[in-house]
């Protein structure tokens, strides 16, 4: 691994992936798995098909158990924590569905609610202004708030999502396949999105994602699963050049070399906006 692109330690971690190691049967997905998120920073992991990607995310949130190895977030094993431990951390941490897993019969108002009534501490009052600015932040008026999941477009599901994520102010934001589904322009305009909230709210972002100008555009370092373990990690001129078949076939084939293009072009933009 490269360990010359691990976060500087001044940020204390939020995620801390020690030596893990997953099996399911005789299967090994994961054999010492090493990985660090420093507190602000945006990491995204990437992999092929069966690198283990969404399974490593599972473990992040406790959902999976690793064979052997630790997963801790903000200093909490999350899976050798008491159930009071576990539900602390996690109303910390937001997490973004793929699809946006609303629930298809409740409204938007109710979908982004859900976290603060499943708290049974706060007023009705509190609620309904908590999730009204929640829908603001993530650019969607108090009109869509009444409307069903079924009424709206795949980028309006991305944001109520995103605002049910961040409706208990969290300090970690998960992230799996933030823009999957939508088109260049709403791609575009998500991904703007989440710079703004990760700039202004201070957030540590987890994401996994297969699209290359998500991942360019976003990610402050890039995590490379390959043969079962963390093979590379750094920023994305630094990754593509660690020497390893998927490394070239993922970011050195047609669509990442137009990916990386574009990067450029964007660099090259804002140091000229800069000047």
């Amino acid at each position: 691994m490269n360990t010359s692109a691990l976060p500087q330690q001044a940020a204390p971690l939020v995620v801390d992936i020690d030596h893990l190691c997953t099996r399911f049967g005789r299967t090994v997905v994961h054999e010492d798995v090493c990985l660090q998120v420093a507190r602000g920073e945006i990491v995204s992991v990437v992999g092929g098909s069966g690198s283990g990607k969404t399974v490593l995310m599972r473990q992040m949130l406790g959902l999976e158990q690793p064979y052997s190895g630790s997963v801790r977030v903000f200093g909490i094993d999350v899976h050798r924590s008491n159930r009071m431990q576990l539900q602390e951390v996690r109303n910390n941490w937001g997490m973004l569905f793929q699809h946006g897993a609303l629930y298809s019969a409740l409204n938007v108002f109710e979908n982004v609610a859900r976290p603060l009534r499943e708290m049974r501490t706060l007023p009705e009052y509190v609620i309904r202004d908590i999730v009204l600015l929640k829908l603001d932040m993530v650019g969607l008026g108090p009109e869509h708030a009444i409307k069903m999941p079924a009424n709206l477009s795949g980028g309006m599901i991305k944001r109520v999502a995103l605002a049910r994520a961040l409706a208990l102010d969290p300090k970690l934001l998960f992230l799996d396949e933030p823009t999957a589904g939508l088109d260049p322009d709403r791609s575009e305009s998500f991904v703007a999105l989440i710079k703004t909230l990760h700039a202004n709210l201070n957030l540590t972002v987890v994401m996994v994602t297969h699209d290359l100008d998500t991942l360019f555009a976003l990610s402050g370092r890039i995590a490379v699963l390959a043969d079962k373990k963390v093979i590379t990690t750094g920023s994305t001129r630094e990754v593509v050049q660690f020497q390893h078949p998927f490394v070239e076939h993922f970011f050195l084939g047609g669509r990442g070399l137009r990916a990386l293009d574009a990067l450029a072009e964007q660099e090259q933009k804002a140091r000229r906006d800069i000047i």
